[in-house]
């Protein structure tokens, strides 16, 4: 990638698959952002680009891609397909470019190796990486399964579907309280009917809203 398509990439601001980091001082940020673009469309991430889209570059761009590297293998597992690139924007100053792809291997997660801290999973969300739900994880975990879901169309399912007749979204709280059913039921129940591609999911940092799936019903 050339300075100019860096520009134009720059002017466009940050999205779902794009993102901006000043520094690279803070590695913990640096592999939030590329598990989270792993966990869901891919993106590239540049360093060396404030929020604002100056491209204010790196002094010492080869130093830093090493330890961001090493802090990548170290915390983000499974292993993670990228790519990364040195662009330099003066004589004294680069960015650093990582492209990561859409992963297979989904959900991928951070361990900093603190002693029983639990691992650490992330999504785009827009323009930020957000945690993963414990649904958007279970999610994500079984579509790499690649098979045909059933589910029963029972009391429980009825109740939520006729209420998504009436409203646009639900949220796991509401389903709960309307089909009076206990957390884990209603979440394996909303769980299974987005792997069936009936409902979708739509991540929130707060709590996820599920609503029909368009492109199936």
């Amino acid at each position: 990638m050339n300075l100019s398509r860096i520009r134009k990439l720059v002017n466009r601001g940050e999205t779902e698959t794009v993102e901006f980091k000043t520094k690279a001082n803070h590695p913990d940020k640096i592999v939030k952002e590329i598990v989270a673009f792993a966990n869901t469309k891919g993106g590239k991430l540049l360093i060396g680009i404030s929020d604002s889209g100056n491209i204010v570059g790196l002094s010492s761009a080869e130093e830093e891609l090493f330890t961001l590297n090493q802090a990548i293998s170290k915390y983000c597992f499974p292993k993670i397909q990228l790519e990364h690139e040195i662009i330099p924007v003066s004589a004294k100053r680069s960015i650093i470019i990582y492209t990561i792809f859409e992963s297979k291997c989904k959900p991928h997660y951070i361990l900093s190796g603190v002693p029983n801290q639990k691992r650490q999973e992330y999504i785009r969300l827009a323009d930020r990486s957000v945690k993963a739900s414990r649904e958007m994880k279970e999610i994500l975990r079984r579509e790499r399964k690649r098979t045909a879901v059933k589910f029963t169309y029972g009391e429980k399912e009825k109740v939520l579907l006729t209420y998504l007749e009436e409203h646009q979204y639900i949220t796991l709280k509401d389903f709960v309280k309307i089909a009076g059913i206990n957390p884990y039921l209603a979440s394996r129940t909303l769980v299974t009917l987005v792997l069936a591609r009936v409902l979708q999911i739509i991540p929130r940092e707060g709590e996820d809203l599920y609503c029909f799936n368009t492109i199936s019903v």
